[in-house]
């Protein structure tokens, strides 16, 4: 599995990849995608394949911006009219206002979008992501790639090249553009345009409905939100998305959140003195004490107070206690707010589908 410098010769032959129906792993600013041709159905096939995925769980299509990235100047309606029925202008607001970034937004899809990437669904899943290396293969690509989280499915994502290898150890035909580690550090906000009504928040991320509405003035709703007199959305007609499961990003470790001032809590279920447990504290909490813990052996890992930084190095860290052979990893719960419902959303999901038979949780 060749990772290299991200030169124009790497590029083109990840192109050629593309093209001949293989795979691809690219860094996006999120996490790192697991990459093939949208156009190409057994391609996408070999995705599902990889990951362990359900096949009726959607995938996201991710689109070049630009050259020359100018919003003034930017024809988004010619980029993405080739693959959704319809294109509002509350939807060109919302691509010309945060694309490239971390946004996917879910719109009717036109008839030649395949159904093997929209899970059997009318409706697809569009972002353009912002990472140079993913902007440079896809625009050399020319066309669409479809482009999970490059993983196993229902595991930790992957924030580096690294992660994607041990990830994909066996699989010696991958090919991998190492972009260094992502920024964001996870999966992108989704965002429900199909319905021709009220936008809809499907996942949340870093790009919150609160900051969309101070930028643009649109309201993104809730699930469940009341959006007209005596009518709500309902979840079950809402399109499934991706990350959508109640188990999803989960460390192999089991994984269990705390409420503010109750880590004894949570350490005191732990009586067996041959645990080994790590304890996540925030960084700007004074240092827990032995004084008052059950006898089990914990070492504290610092985690950032600041929403974006949690964010940043979460999935790193998840990935990191995992491989140290903890017998259970204690988590912060995160503050409320939508600056932390991204964050919020990664870790319940994590924690339900933790532990060493994680696995049998993830269809659940």
């Amino acid at each position: 599995m060749p990772t290299a410098p991200q030169t124009a010769a790497v590029i083109d032959e990840a192109v050629q990849t593309l093209r001949h129906g293989g795979l691809v792993a690219f860094p996006t600013e999120t996490v790192y995608g697991l990459g093939a041709d949208a156009h190409n159905p057994e391609a996408i096939k070999r995705i599902f394949a990889a990951k362990g995925r359900p096949s009726n769980h959607p995938l996201i299509v991710h689109l070049a911006a630009p050259e020359k990235f100018d919003v003034a100047q930017v024809d988004w309606a010619a980029l993405v009219s080739p693959w959704v029925r319809d294109l509002s202008e509350e939807a060109l607001q919302l691509i010309s206002t945060y694309w490239p970034g971390p946004l996917t937004l879910v719109f009717k899809k036109d008839k030649r979008v395949l159904y093997e990437l929209t899970g059997g669904q009318d409706t697809v899943a569009i972002r353009a992501p912002a990472h140079p290396v993913a902007q440079a293969l896809l625009r050399q690509f020319k066309g669409g790639v479809v482009a999970p989280s490059a993983n196993r499915f229902g595991k930790v994502s992957p924030t580096s090249a690294a992660d994607v290898r041990s990830e994909f150890e066996g699989m010696v035909d991958l090919m991998i553009l190492d972009g260094g580690d992502c920024d964001v550090g996870i999966e992108s906000t989704i965002i429900d345009l199909s319905s021709g009504e009220h936008p809809v928040l499907l996942r949340p991320g870093v790009i919150t409905p609160q900051a969309i509405f101070e930028k643009t003035g649109i309201r993104v709703y809730k699930p469940g939100e009341l959006v007209k007199e005596d009518e709500t959305v309902q979840d079950n007609a809402l399109p499934r998305v991706s990350g959508s499961l109640r188990a999803h990003y989960a460390p192999s470790t089991p994984l269990r959140m705390y409420g503010p001032g109750r880590v004894l809590d949570a350490l005191s279920e732990f009586t067996d003195t041959k645990s080994r447990v790590a304890v996540a504290v925030w960084d700007s909490e004074s240092s827990l004490s032995e004084d008052g813990h059950p006898s089990v052996n914990f070492e504290e890992i610092l985690v950032p107070s600041d929403s974006a930084a949690f964010a940043s190095k979460l999935y790193r860290t998840l990935r990191d206690l995992d491989a140290q052979g903890w017998d259970l990893i204690l988590f912060p719960e995160p503050p409320a707010g939508q600056d932390w419902d991204g964050v919020r959303d990664r870790l319940q999901r994590a924690c339900f589908g933790s532990g060493p038979s994680s696995m049998s949780h993830v269809s659940n």
